[in-house]
């Protein structure tokens, strides 16, 4: 395709860090057995996660990401991603938010000073802090006025992720006289921010999303952790890396809720095999259609899992790259993942919209929860459209044009 491979990681370094992610591995599907074992039941009752965040954060998958020296797991990006997969494919809502925290409580590494982002995942452990919100732009943004002894935060973030559970908000805000963006650490409980949940929605309902209003909320210079400029003079290759590291997450999600779908489905076509009728062809594990039907799935969703896994090597190649990645090799990083969202984001829809056919009237049952799969893939999918990524690698396939530095709005 024209797409040169990024730098991978080094083999002794992936060696080194399997014991831990064997570990995580097992950890995220005890996790996730236990998240279905009720997950169409919590998705019917739509309540806010918070029973389900004090599932994860019991399991030690809120500082999975945080060096072990600080507290925290001391796991990799490779393990993340895949416990993001693995809760995901029970709960597509809820591997939504695990995405988000680990996004937002692991960028102040990039966007801060060493000290400051290592005193930050330090209490985010010690605390036991669950993340939320987003970096991503907004039509309207949130502004920054500086006042004496720091700012003033104000404005209002839509669509933001995890906002209801959230003991700290990461948020993307620009400076009233300069206009230039910055991340901003907000305390969820600080006088001023009102947090009111998203209405009336199909998808992703227990994702804890909603609006945040910043009414004159005061932020101190410690909490403006960084630029969010996409100019290559201000923002580094290295912290660009952010942009894929975050819509990679994205990947995982709609992966696992397609490995998930599917897997439940055939479970169910399996089940049903010794009682089904003759009379009763659609969704009979001996029809031709349906056995095709299977094929066809299992085709996209193998292939965009190997685009996947491609992309991820690319990022975990630009990341152990560090300070010395260029632009060039960042731009390579960022059209792989953008390869890997399209996939993933075809996958996910189909899979999750078929597996209706497959079952067929009896999919309609709201005991069953499949439907739940579809509606979680798609309200993801409309948050982040795979038309942009397209266009990027189209544009970077003909034009060798540098994709643009873009932060997921709800990884």
């Amino acid at each position: 395709m024209g797409v040169a491979t990024a730098p991978s990681v080094p083999v002794s370094e992936f060696d080194r860090n399997e014991p831990s992610r064997t570990h995580w591995q097992r950890v995220a599907r005890e996790s996730a057995d236990d998240l279905a074992t009720d997950a169409v039941a919590r998705e019917q009752a739509g309540r806010a996660p918070f029973d389900e965040v004090s599932r994860l954060r019991e399991a030690g998958l809120l500082t999975l990401l945080v060096p072990r020296e600080l507290g925290g797991g001391g796991a990799d990006w490779p393990t993340a991603y895949a416990v993001v997969r693995e809760i995901a494919a029970a709960d597509g809502a809820v591997g939504q938010l695990l995405a988000c925290h680990y996004f937002l409580s692991w960028s102040a590494r990039l966007f801060a000073e060493p000290a400051r982002a290592a005193e930050i995942e330090r209490r985010t452990v010690a605390e036991r802090w669950c993340w939320g919100g987003g970096l991503g732009r907004q039509e309207l943004p949130l502004t920054l006025t500086r006042k004496a002894g720091g700012y003033v935060l104000e404005g209002r973030q839509s669509y933001a992720t995890g906002v209801l559970v959230a003991d700290r908000l990461a948020v993307r805000a620009e400076r009233a006289d300069t206009g230039q963006p910055f991340a901003v650490v907000v305390d969820a409980t600080r006088l001023g921010v009102r947090i009111d949940e998203e209405a009336d929605t199909f998808g992703q309902r227990l994702a804890a999303g909603g609006t945040v209003e910043f009414d004159a909320v005061p932020v101190t210079a410690r909490d403006v952790l960084g630029s969010l400029s996409a100019d290559e003079d201000v923002l580094s290759p290295r912290a660009a890396l952010s942009s894929p590291v975050g819509r990679l997450l994205s990947v995982q999600l709609l992966l696992g809720m397609t490995e998930g779908v599917l897997a439940e489905a055939r479970d169910y076509s399996r089940a049903g095999r010794s009682t089904w009728h003759p009379d009763w062809p659609v969704g009979s594990p001996q029809d031709p259609q349906v056995l095709t039907t299977y094929g066809e799935l299992t085709v996209l969703a193998r292939s965009a899992a190997a685009l996947a896994d491609e992309a991820l090597k690319a990022v975990c190649g630009g990341l152990a790259r560090g300070d010395e990645l260029t632009y060039d090799e960042y731009a390579e990083v960022s059209v792989l993942v953008a390869v890997a969202e399209a996939a993933a984001s075809r996958a996910a829809q189909e899979s999750t919209a078929r597996a209706l056919d497959i079952i067929g009237a009896r999919s309609v049952s709201s005991r069953l929860g499949f439907d739940r799969f579809w509606r979680n893939a798609r309200a993801h999918t409309l948050y982040e459209p795979v038309s942009h990524r397209l266009r990027d690698v189209g544009d970077y396939f003909l034009n060798d044009a540098h994709p643009p530095f873009v932060l997921p709005l709800r990884p």
